[in-house]
């Protein structure tokens, strides 16, 4: 029998024992369950560890990252574009997103203030910046400000230059 009291009931029943059919003991004063409903250890059910029955198991645990993708020469059919064998020997280095894309973003704020943004960078930030500048001046032919953030190693474009920005990448290795 599993007994549970509020504190206010126990202290009715410490000044009224008679309405009980059986005496307090200290585990039902103190407010924990009666030990009564505790099974026997004999017949307590018994833990057992199985390493063949775990793959069973692994095949519902989600993976923690995503595969690597398969090898193409070029494109693959969605358009995917794979990195380059070897990085690119330049100052810097651009890391592919978890999901083995190129970090480039494109960003509306305030209703009409639209920005690009580079993300992952690793090395000289401002070689990256000088080398996007360079590049969004022969595509558009006009000087676009930019802004560095050495903190999060993203580069700020003014303007939604997103596709020019991964395709240049792209080609480049990254």
């Amino acid at each position: 029998m599993s007994v549970s009291f509020s504190l206010r009931s126990l202290v009715r029943l410490r000044e009224a024992p008679h309405l009980l059919s059986r005496p307090l003991t200290a585990a039902v004063t103190a407010g924990l369950r009666s030990a009564s409903t505790a099974a026997p250890p004999e017949k307590r059910a018994a833990v057992i560890e199985s390493a063949e029955d775990y793959k069973f198991v692994e095949r519902l645990i989600p993976p923690s990252r995503v595969p690597d993708p398969p090898k193409h020469v070029g494109a693959a059919p969605s358009g995917w574009i794979p990195p380059a064998e070897t990085p690119p020997a330049l100052p810097y280095m651009i890391r592919r997103s978890r999901m083995h894309n190129i970090p480039v973003y494109s960003d509306l704020t305030n209703g009409n203030r639209k920005t690009t943004l580079v993300r992952k960078v690793e090395g000289d930030i401002w070689a990256l910046e000088k080398d996007v500048r360079e590049h969004l001046r022969r595509v558009t032919g006009k000087e676009l400000p930019t802004q560095v953030n050495e903190v999060t190693m993203t580069v700020k474009v003014k303007g939604h230059y997103e596709q020019e920005l991964k395709a240049w990448l792209a080609a480049r290795g990254f």
